[in-house]
């Protein structure tokens, strides 16, 4: 199988893992998230978002690498769903905070669709840089490399383990909160990845994607210092009543 073809089934296997994750909280685990909008517009705006920035982004971290080319990219998609929700939310007077309930399709289809990047070998881009650690990978060129897909998948494995664990024990921060544990977690492991990888840089040492990552973070915490100050504003109104 090509290393296209590879790339397609793993990221059609990342959006049915991510269901399945929902699915499997919701049904199974009885975890009751806040209310999210499913107007159409809403749903429009998450998916137009995600779209644009996968494309966007993976375009222009590759121009900047020096092969001009269109390309996609996870994290480019991921805050260009946000945007787009964001831009939606503010366009419509939408209050509510709509992401909890993505936290771990988020991880889960990280993890299971960079395997598929890592079996999709040179030819996306996606490889790590030289290296004579022990567990380099050779991807047909006589070349070992970090398999730095690997490293993300795992991050992000570990990261919905801990996630499920919190939930299952009904932790109401988690629950509540969790996208933006997700989104900060993605980007903080992201920006450390990207330092073992071949790809042009943009600021100082820093790649497209580095400077990504740090928006990403930046956002998270953003969300969950106000999040914070949210439950406690309710807290002390409810100690008032």
């Amino acid at each position: 199988m090509s290393g296209f073809a590879l790339h397609t089934l793993f990221d059609l296997l990342a959006w049915g893992a991510a269901a399945l994750a929902a699915l499997w909280l919701t049904r199974v685990r009885k975890i009751a998230f806040p209310p999210v909008t499913t107007e159409l517009a809403y749903v429009a705006a998450l998916v137009l978002g995600a779209g644009t920035g996968a494309v966007l982004f993976g375009t222009l971290n590759m121009i900047v690498s020096g092969v001009p080319a269109v390309a996609r990219s996870i994290e480019g998609g991921i805050a260009g769903a946000i945007l787009g929700v964001e831009l939606y939310k503010q366009a419509t007077g939408v209050s509510l905070r709509t992401g909890a309930r993505f936290a771990l399709p988020l991880a889960v289809g990280v993890a299971v669709g960079r395997i598929g990047c890592h079996l999709a070998g040179l030819e996306d881009f996606t490889h790590g840089t030289p290296t004579a650690l022990p567990w380099a990978h050779d991807f047909g060129d006589g070349v070992p490399r970090h398999p730095v897909q690997l490293y993300e998948s795992a991050a992000m494995a570990a990261f919905a383990l801990v996630y499920v664990i919190k939930v299952s024990n009904r932790d109401a921060a988690w629950i509540d909160r969790g996208f933006y544990l997700a989104v900060g977690f993605y980007g903080l492991q992201r920006f450390v990845w990207e330092f073992f990888k071949p790809y042009g840089t943009i600021l100082g040492p820093f790649t497209v994607f580095h400077l990504l990552s740090a928006v990403l973070v930046a956002w998270a915490v953003a969300m969950l210092v106000t999040a914070q100050h949210a439950g406690d504003a309710d807290d002390r109104a409810a100690a008032e009543i």
